[in-house]
């Protein structure tokens, strides 16, 4: 039975889908104007995490993960490099596929570009102001009236006196309330802009706001109402708050200062599930371009294997704060060596996984208690210490298997181990050699020589002389 941290109700909820044996699942994606950095990646491998364990699940997934290709940020970057918005947003799209592909996501069910929804997003604003939730103000914009949305902040477990009393918020004199957002920008110059009906002094050509486009898509492909929705938890506010808000009015039959309700005056919800992960931190400060310590997926895949970097971002659980630094990704190169090491010399058969197996329904009991994957992957090692003492396919298949489920050692361990000692430059600090040395040991112990004599060749391969006496095995560099 899978439950999941739901942060609208504050707790662990069994998962119940709106239709039996389907998923509905929105992740708020990039915002496409420079490199992926550590925090993007944490989304997108935390979520294709959950997407996969899903489907392992029988559950058939739509999971739609947005790209937003127009913003202030965008269309600042556009002008500083004299080139398109497309043309920059293609080659950063373009980029983001290639990071995903490295660090083994799947591809999302559908990625809708928010300039591809404009035109819903109009209809939806439309329905906001008809309905006397939003107002255009005197420059053309168009604001969302938080004080007509009973319930704004639920999300965020605060009132709008608490908020007010401690976010910050953009000074605007248009606006009624400082803490009403715009969901429609007029038009302003070198500016990408469309036709809307909201009139104003530019006669309502302009553009969306950020928080409208996730309500527009993810109400087209997905519905008034849906599983799941997932995101950083940077965005749980004003991002997340700002989507129930917008999505419940223009759904609902309520009217402004109404509570959403359907048209039949049961409650409006527009997510059963809310899912946050955590913030990556650099040496245990928050990851931030003021602070010099941001990372480009980039960056770090110089240094590291990409499955690597996947391993260390599930070692840890996705709403805990994931401390990036390069110890930690040592560290990890090294448990994902041993994982690998204990495949290596073994011809496995992949077959189905039989969950009554004490290590899989362990690994499922694991996965299904909100994703726990510190607790499946410290399974994989107990899965790996059998292997290494007893060499058993079929204890080495369920590994594999376990592991492919949230995509983890689907390559070839030679291949992959000798990849690691060229990236080290021929150093096997990280492979764990007392490991392997008591892998040796055991071998030999067990009279398969065969092995023993593989694993001091590849310490052999790689610079490190072992030397065997009656008090036992020690080595040495070349």
């Amino acid at each position: 039975m899978l439950k999941i941290y739901n942060t609208l109700a504050r707790e662990k909820q069994v998962f119940t889908p709106i239709v039996a044996g389907k998923v509905s699942m929105y992740v708020c994606g990039m915002t496409v104007y420079d490199y992926c950095h550590l925090g993007h990646a944490r989304v997108m491998v935390v979520f294709d995490m959950v997407s996969r364990w899903l489907r392992a699940s029988d559950y058939q997934v739509t999971y739609v993960r947005n790209i937003t290709d127009i913003d202030d940020k965008i269309i600042r970057r556009a002008n500083e490099n004299g080139e398109t918005i497309t043309q920059l947003t293609q080659r950063f799209i373009d980029a983001m596929d290639e990071d995903s592909a490295k660090l083994g996501v799947i591809r999302p069910t559908i990625e809708p570009k928010a300039t591809e929804f404009v035109d819903g997003m109009i209809k939806m604003i439309a329905t906001l102001i008809e309905k006397g939730f939003a107002y255009v103000a005197d420059n053309g914009d168009v604001f969302y009236s938080v004080n007509n949305f009973e319930g704004y902040g639920k999300l965020s477990g605060k009132s709008l006196e608490d908020l007010r009393a401690g976010e910050r918020v953009e000074v605007d004199t248009h606006k009624k309330d400082p803490m009403d957002f715009v969901l429609w920008k007029s038009v302003k110059p070198n500016e990408p802009s469309w036709d809307s009906p909201f009139g104003g002094p530019n006669g309502g050509k302009g553009r969306p706001g950020w928080h409208i486009e996730c309500s527009a898509m993810s109400a087209h492909y997905l519905g008034e109402h849906f599983d799941i929705h997932g995101g950083g938890q940077d965005l749980q506010f004003p991002h997340h708050e700002n989507e129930i808000a917008q999505s419940e009015a223009a759904h609902s039959g309520a009217i402004k200062g109404e509570a959403a309700h359907s048209h039949d005056g049961k409650p409006c919800q527009m997510v059963n599930c809310w899912m946050h992960n955590g913030f990556v931190r650099v040496d245990d400060e928050k990851m931030s371009k003021s602070l010099g310590n941001f990372f480009t997926i980039r960056t770090v895949l110089e240094q590291y294997d990409a499955e690597v970097v996947r391993f260390f971002i599930l070692r840890a659980h996705y709403r805990s704060p994931l401390n990036y630094s390069d110890q930690h990704l040592d560290d990890a190169k090294s448990a994902l060596n041993r994982l690998y090491t204990a495949l290596r010399g073994i011809e496995v058969e992949v077959a189905a996984i039989d969950w009554q197996q004490n290590q899989a329904a362990s690994f499922k009991t694991a996965m299904d208690d909100d994703f726990n994957t510190p607790e499946a992957l410290a399974v994989l090692f107990d899965l790996a210490n059998e292997v290494n003492k007893t060499k058993t396919p079929a204890s080495a298949a369920l590994l594999k298997s376990l592991a492919g489920l949230v995509g983890l050692l689907q390559r070839n361990p030679d291949e992959y181990l000798q990849g690691q000692v060229s990236a080290n430059n021929g150093s096997v600090e990280n492979f764990n050699i007392d490991q392997l040395i008591i892998q040796r040991n055991e071998a030999k112990q067990s009279k398969n020589f065969a092995e023993a004599d593989r694993v001091r060749k590849l310490l052999a391969d790689a610079g490190i002389i072992l030397e065997d006496s009656p008090q036992g095995t020690t080595w040495r560099r070349a």
